[in-house]
């Protein structure tokens, strides 16, 4: 049994931990890709700022996909 539990513990500190999507750089695009590259941008930056409402708001994570739309969309009408 404390062969398993030891080899478990070095493949748990051998993984790497799972990060979020990095945004979009538009300056690393090709230039025919830039104008796309820079609404994803815009578009990634209206997520997060929803997100962290939701964080900040302490949304159940049945109730966040809803919050994450409604706060998008407001957001889009604000445009």
């Amino acid at each position: 049994m404390k062969p398993f539990i030891f080899i478990a513990a070095i493949v748990l500190l051998a993984t790497t931990p799972a990060r979020s999507q990095a945004l979009v750089d538009p300056n690393k695009v090709a230039p025919e890709f830039r104008e796309a590259a820079e609404k994803r941008r815009a578009e990634q930056i209206r997520q997060r700022e929803c997100a962290l409402k939701a964080d900040l708001e302490k949304v159940l994570p049945r109730d966040r996909t809803a919050f994450l739309n409604h706060c998008l969309e407001t957001m889009a009408a604000k445009q």
